[in-house]
C-alpha cells in the first residue's frame, strides 16, 4: 500500500466532502451553501485536510481549483459516494466524473447517458489520445480513450471506430484542389484543427500523403461548428461520417478522396468500480454498437 493510500484510511470524510464540494462549485461559499455549514467551517475542514496530507490542496482564485493533490482527493471522495450508493441507495445521487471526446459526445454517448437515470455526471471534454492521462492522474472514473492498452488498475473494453471523412466544400475544392490533392496542397490550404492536443487532419495527411509539415489551421473547440466550419468553406477537415454523410451525398461538401480514416475507441475505467460501474459501461457498449464501426 503507497503513503497516499495510507493516507486514505486516516481521512475525515467530511474534510473531503468540503473539498470536493469546493472544487466542484468554485468557492466556499457555494460549498457551505451545498453542505448547510458556514464558509469558515468549511475553511477550518480544508486547513486540517491539507495540515493532515502536509501539502495544499486549494488554490484560491475564482473559481477556486484544485493542485494535482487536491483533485486526487476529491476524486477519492467521489469514489466512497459511489460505492456507498451502491450499499445505501437512498440519498443524492452519485456523481461520475468521466473524460469523453467532443466527437463521441456529439455522435452517441449522450442516448448511453442518458439511460442511467440515477446517477449524475460531470464530463471533461479531453481528445482520446490524451484522456487516459486524467486516469492515471485519479482525476477521473472513467475514460474514452485511442488505446487499448489499461492504465494501471483500470478495466479496458474496446467500444468500436468512430469512422472520418476528409471533407470541404465543392467551392473550396475548386480553389485549393484544382490541380488535384497533394502534400503541398493539404499544407497550404486552411484546415481546421480542435484544439492542441487534435493530431487527426496531421495523422491523415502523414498516412495518406506523407505531410510531415505543419498544417494552415483554424482551432476551433466545438464538434458542430466544426462542421460549420467545413460547411461555411473555411477549411478542409476531418468530420465523423455519421455527422456529415448526408451532405456529402446531396452535394453540400466533397471529399478529398475516397479514403475514410477510422479512429478505434476503448473505455477505461478503474477496476475497484467495476460493480457500480455496471450499469453505464453496459449504455456505453449498448450505444457504441449503434454508431461506431465494430471492434
Amino acid at each position: 500500500m503507497s503513503n497516499f493510500d495510507e493516507g486514505l484510511l486516516m481521512l475525515d470524510y467530511n474534510a473531503l466532502s468540503a473539498l470536493k464540494a469546493v472544487l466542484d462549485l468554485g468557492s466556499f461559499e457555494a460549498a457551505s451553501d451545498a453542505l448547510n455549514v458556514t464558509p469558515s467551517a468549511v475553511s477550518q475542514r480544508i486547513k486540517g485536510l491539507e495540515d493532515r496530507m502536509g501539502a495544499v490542496l486549494v488554490i484560491r482564485g475564482q473559481p477556486c481549483t484544485g493542485t494535482a493533490l487536491g483533485a486526487r482527493l476529491a476524486q477519492h471522495a467521489a469514489q466512497v459516494t459511489l460505492m456507498e450508493a451502491e450499499l445505501l441507495p437512498a440519498g443524492a445521487p452519485p456523481v461520475l466524473r468521466i473524460a469523453v471526446n467532443a466527437d463521441s459526445l456529439a455522435t452517441w454517448v449522450m442516448p448511453a447517458l442518458a439511460q442511467i437515470k440515477d446517477r449524475r455526471f460531470d464530463l471533461v471534454i479531453a481528445d482520446q489520445d490524451v484522456s487516459a492521462q486524467w486516469l492515471r492522474r485519479g482525476t477521473v472514473l472513467g475514460a474514452i480513450t485511442s488505446t487499448p492498452t489499461p492504465v494501471p488498475g483500470c478495466d479496458v473494453m474496446p467500444l468500436g471506430a468512430l469512422r472520418y471523412i476528409a471533407c470541404c466544400t465543392p467551392e473550396f475544392y475548386a480553389q485549393h484542389f484544382a490541380q488535384g490533392v497533394t502534400a503541398s496542397a493539404l499544407a497550404q490550404a486552411p484546415s481546421l484543427m480542435f484544439d492542441a492536443t487534435d493530431r487527426l487532419q496531421a495523422a491523415w495527411a502523414a498516412q495518406n500523403y506523407g505531410l510531415v509539415t505543419a498544417l494552415n489551421t483554424h482551432r476551433i473547440a466545438s464538434t458542430h461548428a466544426f462542421i460549420d466550419a467545413t460547411m461555411l468553406g473555411m477549411g478542409w477537415a476531418l468530420n465523423p461520417e455519421v455527422m456529415v454523410g448526408q451532405h456529402l451525398r446531396e452535394g453540400r461538401l466533397t471529399a478529398l478522396d475516397r479514403t475514410s480514416f477510422d479512429t478505434p475507441l476503448y473505455w477505461q475505467s478503474l477496476r475497484h468500480l467495476r460493480v457500480p460501474l455496471t450499469a453505464l459501461v453496459q449504455a456505453l457498449r449498448n450505444a457504441s454498437r449503434r454508431v461506431l464501426t465494430p471492434p
